[in-house]
């Protein structure tokens, strides 16, 4: 092998967003993925602590407990992490950068923007925003100065991750990633899955301290871990019940929370809501899009000096993101305000 394929980097080493790769590039994180390290303790921790609690009482032979109790919130702990990994863990739908704008980008009608930007290169003037027609409903898409493209419809710049992101909910400080286009389905499992575990210790704590000491003014006193445990899950339950609440929302009207902030779909026509059965069944039924950019694929050569992300995203429109192999260039693309 010769010492120029030695020193090739592929795309996850010299991506220029803020995101963390492990695993060759197959696990993608955002910058703060170190707050997953909390997230874990917080639902770990009293899930293990009441499954302890449980297994002593079913081994002393309590006849109001069994094993399927036990069993249930081991189960309800494993989805959650489940769930959890694969929200913070996958390509949450980032888009492809250019180098500069492609001639597909640039408007060819008039448009009422008063805010013209210019290219890179500075050879193209460009309106700041133009209209694109989402089922038969005029939509306003803005150019990114960062990523030089009109971002798609229902696409935001995360300037956290520094990243263009398909379908972008928002980005959640307690998985560490953007919720988007390909992990919003796993973030509802998630947030459902946190609830139902929540309320599950929370009922069956109280109720073992009930059946187990009778006395309602004594259970603190002779049980504190189950005590603890019940009242920590009933604070915990208003706020992750609260958010699968608002994400089930946001489903049964076809928005996402970046959406429902600064377009207030709930009180205008909403050009994406299909109805709710059908709005269901695009999250949870249909296939999750393949992610736009392989980042085990090899980087440009650096003497082209070539962005990163402009090849990528020529062959992608073309071909998919399959089978894309890159031969020139380096990312010089820096952030700016979005």
């Amino acid at each position: 092998m010769s010492s120029q394929n030695l020193e090739r980097k592929r795309i996850y080493q010299v991506w220029p967003a803020k995101n963390k790769f492990y695993c060759g590039g197959r696990l993608v994180f955002g910058p703060d993925a170190s707050s997953l390290l909390l997230t874990t303790c917080m639902i770990g921790g009293p899930a293990i602590a009441f499954s302890i609690r449980m297994a002593y009482l079913i081994s002393h032979r309590h006849p109001f407990f069994h094993s399927l109790t036990l069993i249930g919130a081991i189960l309800l702990t494993f989805m959650a992490f489940t769930f959890l990994f694969l929200t913070s863990s996958r390509d949450p739908g980032i888009i492809p950068r250019n180098k500069q704008v492609s001639e597909a980008e640039i408007p060819d009608v008039t448009t009422q923007s008063t805010e013209w930007v210019t290219s890179k290169l500075g050879s193209v003037k460009l309106p700041r925003t133009k209209d694109v027609m989402v089922n038969g409903f005029t939509v306003k898409v803005k150019f990114c100065d960062t990523c030089q493209l009109y971002r798609p419809p229902r696409a935001f710049h995360c300037s956290i991750c520094n990243n263009c992101v398909q379908r972008f909910d928002h980005h959640c400080p307690w998985v560490g990633q953007c919720i988007a286009l390909r992990n919003y389905p796993f973030f509802v499992c998630f947030l459902s899955c946190s609830t139902l575990l929540c309320i599950y210790v929370f009922v069956f704590s109280w109720v073992s301290m009930l059946k187990v000491h009778g006395e309602f003014y004594v259970v603190l006193a002779d049980d504190l871990i189950l005590g603890v445990l019940g009242l920590y899950c009933f604070v915990s339950v208003w706020f992750v019940g609260g958010l699968t609440v608002f994400h089930f929302y946001l489903i049964c009207t076809n928005q996402t929370t970046c959406e429902n902030f600064r377009y207030h779909y709930d009180k205008k026509e909403n050009p994406y809501r299909k109805g709710i059965l059908e709005n269901f069944k695009e999250l949870f039924f249909a296939k999750i899009p393949p992610p736009l950019i392989n980042f085990r694929d090899w980087a440009p050569e650096e003497e082209d000096d070539v962005e990163v992300g402009s090849i990528a995203s020529e062959l992608v429109r073309a071909f998919g993101p399959k089978d894309t192999k890159m031969s020139s260039g380096k990312s010089d693309s820096e952030a700016r305000e979005r």
